[in-house]
């Protein structure tokens, strides 16, 4: 008869032993050396992955779970570099400023964060928003709702009248005089406020409006919008504080100042020149070209009534041009990363970003890299987001065929996974 110490040990011995989850996958994605791979059975303990083995392995522990994707095509989570995930696009839009409080917000968000993740994108970076953005990223990561990973730059930073102003479009006694905390600087001193505010904030990443922007209620989409000195300002501040510097850009001139002073991303770059090309290729900053907003602001702006008129001119000159520029920036060699604007076109329709880079001549293996390696380099998290390998986070997706042989799979994942939960199959 065993003692009554063995069964206690063997009681607490099992509770110790963590269940392992084999997901056994019909053909594997290698995100580092852009390739499908034939069979194989990725090992999860917790929310990491433990073993990558060839073939279909089967549990030999009863406790253990066995997830058959054996007709499925695995990716580690895709990785968007560019959403706005507290709203989306809606003809009343800019009346929703007025009318939306905050708990509004934060409500859409929660729904939005829930139907990207659905969609296969387990992280995100977010581009600007109210600062609710900031609280939903913290209540994903306390497992409070469900979500992608969320990497937020809190508030933009723009100068005044800029693509950033919040009150662009505002009656002369609603204009008021916003400054750093708002988003708005216009000096050097400023500048470094502005960085420090969304430190204490609690951002990720600074963003900034280098030129004037598309949806903006202002009249140009394309000017420079910062002098060097308060770019110099901006990225001096934010390496001090351990930020990375993404910048909003249309035309040339002020995303060619954006890359002399250090900003690391470029997103959109619709009215990219050689000169830029050449200076990103040398300092190794991305382009995050978004050709989804592009696309879908230039088709809105032939519907009577979808934007303001101030802005529809600014839609149909910039918007249609996005995928060329990828293009010509892509065959120049051009640092390049993934990312849609999610959020100027509706949110979960992220992979459509995957169809447009194809068509504009990128092979579908090097933008899942994008979305997935590269992407999570960019957010310094290449040692544990971006693959599936052992010791990486188990954020897994799977689509129902190769992308390699039908790409319009991608925009309709089966199977997500995050941090080793089973949140879609």
């Amino acid at each position: 008869m065993k003692s009554y110490a063995f069964i206690l040990f063997t009681f607490f011995t099992t509770l110790l032993t963590a269940q392992v989850t084999y997901l056994q996958c019909g053909s594997l994605f290698d995100a580092e050396k852009k390739k499908f791979l034939g069979p194989h059975t990725i090992l999860i303990e917790g929310n990491q992955i433990t073993a990558v083995k060839k073939g279909h392995q089967s549990p030999s522990n009863s406790e253990d779970r066995l997830i058959d994707l054996k007709s499925k095509t695995i990716y580690p989570g895709f990785i968007d570099m560019h959403v706005h995930i507290e709203g989306e696009y809606s003809p009343d839009r800019y009346l929703k400023v007025f009318q939306n409080n905050p708990e509004d917000v934060a409500y859409d968000a929660a729904a939005i964060a829930r139907r990207t993740l659905m969609a296969g994108f387990t992280t995100v970076r977010d581009m600007g928003g109210t600062g609710v953005n900031i609280a939903l990223r913290n209540a994903i990561n306390n497992g409070k709702i469900k979500g992608p990973r969320i990497f937020t730059a809190g508030k933009a930073i723009g100068t005044t009248g800029g693509h950033a102003d919040p009150t662009n479009g505002f009656r002369k006694d609603m204009v008021g005089d916003p400054g750093p905390k708002e988003g708005v600087i216009n000096s050097v001193d400023d500048a470094k406020k502005a960085v420090r505010q969304r430190y204490k904030n609690g951002a990720d990443w600074i963003k900034i409006t280098a030129t004037g922007g598309v949806l903006s209620v202002a009249k140009s989409g394309q000017n420079p919008q910062f002098a060097e000195e308060e770019l110099a300002a901006i990225t001096k501040t934010a390496a001090d504080y351990g930020f990375k510097v993404a910048a909003h850009a249309h035309g040339d001139e002020g995303m060619y100042r954006a890359v002399a002073n250090g900003v690391k991303t470029i997103e959109h770059g619709t009215l990219m020149e050689v000169r830029t090309m050449e200076l990103m290729k040398a300092k190794q900053a991305y382009l995050v070209a978004t050709i989804s907003a592009g696309k879908f602001v230039a088709k809105q702006a032939l519907i009577p009534g979808a934007y303001p008129e101030i802005i529809v001119p600014k839609a149909l000159a910039i918007g249609a041009q996005i995928q060329e520029t990828f293009k010509k920036a892509y065959e120049f060699g051009v640092p390049i990363a993934f990312g849609t604007d999610a959020g100027v076109y509706p949110h979960g329709e992220n992979a459509n970003e995957f169809i447009y880079m194809n068509e504009a001549g990128m092979p579908i293996e090097e933008a899942i890299h994008l979305a997935t390696y590269v992407n999570a380099a960019l957010l310094d998290m290449g040692n544990q987001l971006g693959q599936i390998k052992a010791g990486f986070l188990a954020d897994i997706v799977a689509t129902d065929q190769k992308a390699d042989e039908e790409i319009t799979t991608l925009t309709q994942v089966s199977f997500v996974m995050k941090n080793g939960e089973v949140i879609k199959q």
